[in-house]
């Protein structure tokens, strides 16, 4: 099978590692990927927001399956152009990824659905956005309601600074605050069939303590030892399968990796948000667990016959991934400082722990910085505590100026057992 992946962060790293491991796999292509991907998948340049283009690509390469990474080119429309030049595609449709393009559109989905999620208002205009902060009080919850990588949602008991967030947006959900901690969970679904994954969580804030501003995540662990073992099969049942199920009977058919945000509340599972790809960084350590080869599920994904599918085989193992972020992420980060150490994980550390590379790009022999979120360094272990204690002899290995990471991933959660 020949398998192109669009996109290149840690998360399509992740998929292209797990896809290089597949015995069915005997192509494997990313565009237009970066350092790291390029060790394990042939690298093309395009502009993964051109439909168009990928789906030229995909057809050039003669790609048996194309795998849309990012929320940006499924939110344009990229799987779409690729399904109309007859190629199998995993990711929804340009439609039915207004799941996580439009937070409004996710809330209206829910409601119909009967899925548990925060009472919110949707604001457009000063009153408006001074009417729902009265309404719920602190601590406050604002979304951007379109697309914003990960920070444009601002959780504060400050009113001026919620206030000033949202006057900052087109159009806000402003919603209640959910208490308790938070889930992720993913499923493939190919708009009937929902095949869960397990669940994971990750560490939303820049600094140790849950401290610090919102970030596209810094860390995650799985599998979860203080959850409920039967979680997966309460979300499956009263937030995956009714949202499938509502986007089919509305004519927008959702094919692909939903995830749902969850927050684990004093009154029940609520879910926070929806997004409509693998999640960064909780992809890392669900993958890293994962026995079953990939490319024939989101083959069956892409084709409609999940219900042919078994279901998935685990290992017992738990994983953890710490992201290494540049200086003043996430704010505007540093570029262009050199990577070190890099060999010595993959000499030293290998394969119980290794580096996905995120914000990287090559100059000449170097591997130096390209974005905020650099590099992750994911390791596995017999529990958590082994896991992270392999995690973190990694990442003290790596050297990168000026950069930055939590020490706390999966460290109270290890300490339960």
């Amino acid at each position: 099978m020949k398998v192109l992946v669009i996109g290149g962060g840690a998360r399509e790293h992740a998929l292209c590692r797990s896809l290089s491991l597949d015995p069915d796999v005997n192509a494997l292509y990313c565009a237009p990927g970066n350092a790291g991907i390029a060790e394990v998948a042939e690298l093309r340049p395009v502009d993964a927001l051109d439909g168009e283009a990928v789906a030229r690509l995909a057809t050039e390469l003669r790609a048996d399956l194309v795998v849309v990474g990012p929320e940006a080119p499924l939110v344009a429309g990229v799987a779409d152009a690729v399904r109309a030049a007859g190629i199998p595609v995993f990711g929804p449709s340009g439609e039915a990824a207004q799941l996580e393009g439009s937070k409004a559109f996710a809330k209206d989905v829910m409601a119909a659905a009967g899925v548990p999620t925060a009472r919110s208002y949707v604001c457009t205009t000063p009153e408006e956005v001074d009417e729902a902060l009265d309404a719920f009080g602190a601590p406050y919850v604002v979304k951007d309601d379109g697309l914003a990588a990960g920070k444009g949602v601002v959780v504060t008991e400050d009113r001026a600074a919620a206030r000033a967030h949202a006057l900052g947006c087109d159009r806000v959900v402003i919603e209640e605050f959910l208490d308790g901690p938070e889930v992720s969970l993913f499923a493939i679904t190919d708009g009937v069939t929902v095949l869960p994954l397990q669940p994971a969580q990750d560490f939303k804030r820049a600094l140790d303590g849950d401290e610090g501003p919102n970030t596209g995540g810094m860390g995650a662990y799985s599998p979860l030892p203080w959850a409920d073992p039967k979680l997966v099969d309460e979300v499956m049942a009263s937030v995956l399968q009714p949202t499938v199920d509502e986007l089919r009977h509305r004519g927008t058919p959702f094919s692909g990796l939903l995830y749902a945000g969850l927050a684990i509340t004093s009154r029940g599972v609520r879910v926070i948000e929806f997004n409509a790809r693998f999640g960064d960084p909780e992809t890392q350590v669900v993958l890293a667990r994962l026995r079953t080869p990939l490319a024939g599920v989101l083959l069956s994904s892409a084709n409609g016959t999940l219900d042919a599918e078994p279901p998935l085989s685990w290992r017992e193992d738990a994983a953890v991934t710490v992201v290494i972020a540049s200086h003043n992420y996430p704010e505007t980060p540093r570029t262009g400082d050199p990577i070190t150490g890099l060999a010595e994980v993959a000499e030293q550390d290998a394969p119980e722990a290794y580096v996905l590379h995120a914000g990287t790009r090559r100059e000449g022999d170097a591997v130096v910085s390209a974005g905020g979120r650099v590099l992750s360094v994911t390791a596995t272990g017999s529990d958590l505590a082994e896991a992270r204690t392999r995690a973190y002899k990694a990442v003290a290995r790596i050297g990168l100026d000026g950069s930055q990471y939590r020490t706390d991933i999966a460290a109270k959660a290890a300490e339960r057992g």
